[in-house]
């Protein structure tokens, strides 16, 4: 595949006070005033310090990865709008060129966790995504808010969805190339479910190739794909861009899909369990913050920057508030935008949410043989730390750590039967 220039992954690093000092502008500017947004703690306690003792921190500069997404946003704001320093902490992001960087640089400890594709963590841990190494997820950043984009020449032949994708790929004898943005990712997992749902073999109809999330439009634009998985804003920027339209949002595969998880090794949590409890609590306020809709254009504008997710304004801040427009002359209000909160829903970390990833692995023969898929999903997910860290902040946590969820084909996924679940499936590897 040829090489494309990745302007949006220039690794620039922010000018951290001018930063704070735009987006507190900004957020003067809405429709709600600082003291009162989504129950943020008064400047006096906000700016106190951390009271030494056996529970603070053992490091208190903390290194955070993000790959520029518009789900980065929970890290970006921790560390800019001081939600940080209320836990005796400084979170330093840390802009990373592709996935496949974030891992490498989390199982070696250049970074202390990230903001990364919940599937990745679970590849890692069972050793198939990369280097085994025993990781941990401890909670869940955002919900939904991903795309499935098929190039405008596609259109031309007649396609704007699964069904007409199948329809062209039965009449027309070409090799048609997909992206995603990492094996055992979630982007992999949602294209695969999505094609497999239309009754296309992501690996014996199509070919598959991995892109990181800032070089899809450039490479879509050049012929390099006929189709890609992302986070916004790279769908929206394909549209604003003119080089292909929105044939499917993940939130349509599964409505409240799990997304990106704040991911570290098990081995930092053991080191420095104090920290991974204030990184939790630091994210979680973040989280929170976010999720008001009147905030939501000043984030945008915060993380629009060369420093993070580096795309024009408009094109981030429309889905983030849910106006979506699939450029072939759709446009709705989406209820299930991308969501960060909804009153620690999101942000808990469900182990059938872990689980299900490695089903897919084992659907897509990327685990050869089942897995004790509970037992794996208990040791990763510290549903432990976020508990503490939720329970400290008054967010209420789910009495059961398995949710049900209806997919897009029909098929109910409740965690029970997870062995029978990933072997259920017509298609597969």
């Amino acid at each position: 595949m040829k090489k494309t220039p990745d302007t949006a992954a220039d690794n620039a690093t922010p000018d951290v006070d001018t930063s704070r000092r735009q987006f507190f502008k900004n957020a003067a500017a809405g429709a709600l005033g600082a003291a009162v947004m989504m129950n943020m703690v008064p400047a006096a306690i906000r700016n106190q310090a951390w009271a030494a003792g056996s529970d603070a921190p053992e490091i208190t500069e903390v290194k955070i990865g993000f790959i520029p997404l518009t789900d980065c946003a929970p890290i970006v704001v921790a560390a800019q709008m001081g939600f940080d320093k209320k836990y005796g902490i400084k979170i330093v992001p840390s802009k990373e060129a592709s996935w496949a960087g974030v891992r490498d640089k989390v199982v070696n400890g250049e970074l202390h966790a990230a903001h990364v594709l919940y599937g990745l963590v679970y590849g890692v841990q069972m050793g198939i995504g990369g280097q085994q190494k025993d990781m941990n997820v401890l909670m869940t950043l955002n919900n939904n808010g991903q795309g499935i984009t098929l190039a405008n020449q596609l259109k031309d032949k007649g396609v704007t969805g699964g069904a007409t994708l199948k329809r062209l790929l039965d009449n027309e004898n070409r090799d048609y190339t997909f992206a995603q943005t990492f094996p055992t990712g979630t982007h992999a997992m949602w294209l695969y479910y999505w094609l497999a749902t239309y009754g296309i073999h992501p690996f014996q109809d199509v070919k598959t190739i991995v892109v990181p999330p800032p070089q899809m439009v450039a490479n879509m634009r050049i012929g390099n794909m006929d189709g890609y998985c992302v986070g916004e804003p790279w769908n929206a920027r394909a549209i604003y861009d003119k080089v292909g339209f929105t044939a499917a949002t993940t939130q349509e595969i599964w409505t409240d899909h799990p997304e990106k998880v704040l991911g570290t090794t098990a081995e930092f949590v053991a080191k420095n369990p104090n920290t991974a409890l204030a990184i939790t609590k630091a994210i979680l306020d973040a989280c929170r913050y976010i999720d008001a809709t009147a905030n939501r254009p000043a984030v945008a504008k915060l993380i629009a920057g060369k420093a993070y997710v580096n795309a024009p304004e408009e094109v981030i801040e429309g889905r983030f508030l849910g106006h979506y427009d699939n450029g072939i002359g759709k446009k709705w209000e989406d209820p299930n935008y991308m969501k960060f909160f909804n009153d620690g829903k999101v942000t808990f970390p469900y182990l059938s949410d872990g689980m299900w990833f490695l089903t897919q692995h084992k659907r897509w023969g990327l685990l050869k043989t089942d897995p004790d898929y509970l037992a794996i999903a208990k040791k990763v997910n510290r549903i432990d730390i976020y508990t503490e860290a939720a329970k400290s902040l008054g967010i209420a946590v789910p009495s059961d750590p398995m949710r049900s969820s209806k997919l897009i084909d029909g098929v109910v996924w409740d965690g029970k039967d997870p062995k029978a679940y990933a072997n259920g499936f017509k298609i597969k590897a």
